[in-house]
């Protein structure tokens, strides 16, 4: 496979609900990319849904809740961030960003930079600090994804 299209699919993975650089960045190792390009690709990819779930996922969900089929999937997922929203608020108090950026920084499934922007939103944070927490968290994510990485190839 050529090598850009190695960076593509590390790109697009990264920006998947779930997987985001959490499978990203091993995928990146497993295709044997280098760490430090597939981390910025990785980093980069997970980013740019960002600015969009921020400022559409909100409304699409309270609007979704009311559909008849997927209406229970969509009150869900606005549930999931009300929940993970609150749980930050609680917790953290005026330091809402930088336990934002903890949030999204722990690659855990059900953290991310997904869920965490959806929880601003729906917390209505500024777009400001809740990208630049969020930017922060995926950097951090991704040190510890490719840390790991590299450890795991090194075993194998």
């Amino acid at each position: 496979m050529p090598l850009v299209f190695k960076y593509l699919q590390v790109f697009f993975t990264a920006m998947l609900p779930i997987v985001e650089l959490r499978g990203a960045i091993p995928e990146g190792a497993v295709l044997g990319l280098p760490l430090v390009p597939t981390y910025i690709v990785a980093v980069l990819g997970n980013m740019l849904p960002v600015p969009f779930i921020y400022l559409f996922a909100r409304k699409v969900l309270l609007w979704g809740r009311e559909l008849p089929v997927v209406g229970g999937l969509f009150d869900w997922i606005y549930r999931k961030g009300e929940k993970g929203g609150e749980a930050l608020k609680a917790k953290a108090g005026w330091g809402l960003p930088w336990a934002l950026l903890l949030f999204v920084g722990i690659p855990l499934p059900g953290t991310g930079a997904w869920t965490g922007i959806l929880a601003a939103s729906i917390l209505e944070m500024d777009f400001k600090s809740s990208a630049l927490a969020c930017m922060g968290g995926v950097m951090l994510a991704g040190v510890i994804m490719g840390v790991l990485s590299a450890v795991g190839l090194m075993i194998l």
